[in-house]
């Protein structure tokens, strides 16, 4: 008698431990999504903002480099002013990508998977 007990009772503690085991699996599964979407909307948003400001920037550009050719002389002076311009800030950006590229992004893809797992 006292051996079927035992055994209904490590049958029993069996299931809960299987269900445990799942419940779990399906709690980090959710979390996993959760926090993947979070990054990969954020992603979304931020790379649609940025085409904006890129075609604003690229009209921008143009307007700019056509006055200020026109104000030296020749229109294609203007154009020849501004990739000066942006060869020294892209020589600038290389020097400092780390600082002011690489690790804000790298925290903010930290920042937002780690408040997924805290709450």
């Amino acid at each position: 008698m006292e051996t079927n007990a035992t055994t209904n009772e490590n049958l029993n503690m069996y299931e809960k431990a299987e269900n445990y085991t799942k419940t779990s699996l399906e709690l980090i599964k959710l979390k996993t999504v959760s926090a993947t979407a979070d990054v990969l909307s954020t992603l979304t948003s931020r790379i649609a903002v940025g085409a904006v400001v890129a075609f604003f920037t690229l009209f921008l550009n143009i307007g700019l480099s056509l006055w200020i050719g026109k104000e030296l002389g020749e229109y294609y002076y203007g154009f020849f002013a501004l990739a000066v311009f942006y060869l020294l800030v892209a020589v600038i950006l290389h020097k400092t990508q780390h600082k002011l590229i690489k690790t804000p992004i790298g925290n903010m893809i930290v920042s937002s998977i780690l408040k997924e797992s805290k709450n």
